[in-house]
């Protein structure tokens, strides 16, 4: 699992740049344990920092929880269409 995170990392650095949007789809993800939090919050503030937004997409229920119970959720823009939209 941490050779993932740094993966997500790795490529999603490549990215960020200033008034960029990137739109991570978590549409296959079934699982998150703290590495991979540790890979998406790294995101967040990277992104933040250099003027470039950061949304996710495509949570299930679990990941959404995870996210929820963490207090992550209302860091995270939103993307695509209502259904698929973070509270």
């Amino acid at each position: 699992m941490v050779e993932t995170g740094n993966i997500l990392r790795t490529e999603v650095n490549k990215c960020i740049r200033p008034g960029a949007r990137i739109v991570l789809d978590l549409t296959n993800v079934t699982h998150c344990d703290s590495m991979g939090l540790g890979a998406v919050i790294s995101l967040y503030v990277s992104s933040k920092s250099a003027g470039c937004r950061l949304e996710l997409i495509n949570l299930n229920q679990t990941i959404r929880k995870l996210f929820s119970m963490t207090n992550l959720l209302s860091l995270f823009e939103a993307a695509a269409d209502s259904s698929n939209r973070m509270p």
